[in-house]
C-alpha cells in the first residue's frame, strides 16, 4: 500500500560522504532514509530552500517540457527496494492518457517539488529492517537518526547557489 510521505530533510552521511533525503509518512515519526547523488541533492536542496537557480537545471528543463507538450505530473511514486537500489515511478497525464515513467527516486524527489506533485512511498519501505540501501556497516535506526540530527548545513558540501 503507498502512503503519502514528505521530504522530512537532507542530510549528509559523514561515514559515506555521500548525501541522504529523509523520507517520512505524513502521520508518522518512521523514516527513510535514501543515498542519492550529489548533483540531485543540490537540486532537491535548492528547491526546499525555494533558492532559484540563475539558468534552468536539469530538473528545471524536464518540468517545462512536461508543461510545454501539456501534460501534468499527477504523483511520484518510491516503489520497492531491491538489490540495495530503490525504484520510483514518475505518473503523468496527459489528454486524459496516464504514464507510468521508471526513474531514479532522487529524480523523481526533484520534480515532484519543481511541479509540487504529492509523492507517495510504499508503506513496507518504512519497515523497521536493516536497511538495505546504506552502505556496508551496522545499522541502527536511532544511531542514523542522531547521526543524521548532528550533520550542521555546512557539511553538506562545498556549493555555490549562483
Amino acid at each position: 500500500m503507498m502512503v503519502k510521505a514528505k521530504i522530512n530533510g537532507l542530510a549528509l552521511d559523514v561515514t559515506s560522504n555521500s548525501p541522504v533525503v529523509i523520507l517520512a509518512p505524513e502521520d508518522s515519526e518512521k523514516v527513510l532514509p535514501i543515498w542519492i547523488g550529489h548533483f540531485e541533492a543540490w537540486a532537491i536542496a535548492m528547491e526546499l530552500s525555494e533558492v532559484p537557480a540563475k539558468r534552468p537545471m536539469t530538473h528545471d528543463l524536464l518540468r517545462r517540457v512536461i508543461e510545454t507538450v501539456g501534460g501534468t505530473v499527477q504523483k511520484v511514486e518510491i516503489t520497492e527496494l531491491k538489490d540495495q537500489t530503490f525504484f520510483a515511478t514518475i505518473h503523468l497525464e496527459r489528454e486524459g492518457n496516464t504514464y507510468k515513467i521508471d526513474a531514479r527516486p532522487s529524480d523523481s524527489l526533484a520534480l515532484a517539488l519543481k511541479t509540487k506533485a504529492p509523492i507517495f512511498v510504499n508503506e513496507e519501505l518504512f519497515q523497521e529492517r536493516k536497511a538495505e540501501s546504506e552502505p556496508k556497516s551496522e545499522y541502527d535506526p536511532q544511531a542514523l537518526k542522531e547521526r543524521l540530527r548532528n550533520i550542521k548545513p555546512e557539511d553538506f558540501g562545498q556549493y555555490s547557489l549562483e
